[in-house]
């Protein structure tokens, strides 16, 4: 049952907003008495927790799974992005956004728990890339793994539409790219720019 709560919770959370949603909401929806939910879970922040660590171990298992499907590292940065697109798709606010604006304390343990798994996943990717000949090898990949790194979360840190966010990590992700990649890099970059857009 905690699963089945933590399930549905997200996706309400992710859909109309953690700060909109309520115990009744989620009640509701899953026809059962807020009592139910309240066995399970004190209070509302500690569902929010909850919830945003699930959306963390999906979103990072998908990832692994891109990942491995061995693109080269441009195509991968793509693929990954595409995944964040579907996956928020129904949001109108940035779940991110919300929890900095509502649940700061959230926010920082969500963040926490991010810089690391996100830093270690860019700088795999720069490595990659620079193997393939796609990305420059005289880059610094630390400096590069914490430009991007900042680039993305202040996205999704300030700006409160999705769509909005969305838009614009597509250009961190072009800008980030272009400034790390070689000739060669570059087509690769225009393709995937082109696959996009059609």
């Amino acid at each position: 049952m905690k699963e089945k709560i933590i399930a549905k919770a997200t996706d309400l959370f992710l859909k109309l907003g953690f700060k909109s949603v309520t115990m009744d909401d989620i009640a509701g929806e899953m026809c059962i008495s807020k009592k139910t939910i309240y066995k399970y879970f004190c209070n509302k922040e500690l569902l929010i927790e909850e919830s945003t660590a699930m959306v963390h171990k999906e979103v990072h298992q998908i990832i692994d799974s891109i990942v491995a499907q061995n693109h080269n590292a441009i195509e991968e940065n793509f693929e990954i992005r595409k995944m964040f697109k579907e996956m928020f798709k129904t949001s109108d606010t940035s779940p991110i956004f919300q929890l900095k604006k509502h649940y700061p304390e959230i926010y920082e343990t969500v963040m926490n728990r991010e810089i690391n798994e996100c830093n270690t996943i860019f700088k795999q990717n720069i490595e990659k890339g620079i193997q393939q000949g796609l990305y420059r090898e005289d880059i610094h990949v630390e400096t590069y793994v914490g430009f991007y790194y900042t680039l993305i979360f202040s996205i999704n840190g300030n700006i409160s539409s999705e769509k909005e966010a969305n838009k614009l990590e597509l250009q961190a992700l072009e800008y980030h790219t272009r400034a790390m990649a070689t000739p060669q890099g570059i087509i690769e970059l225009e393709k995937q720019l082109q696959n996009i857009s059609h």
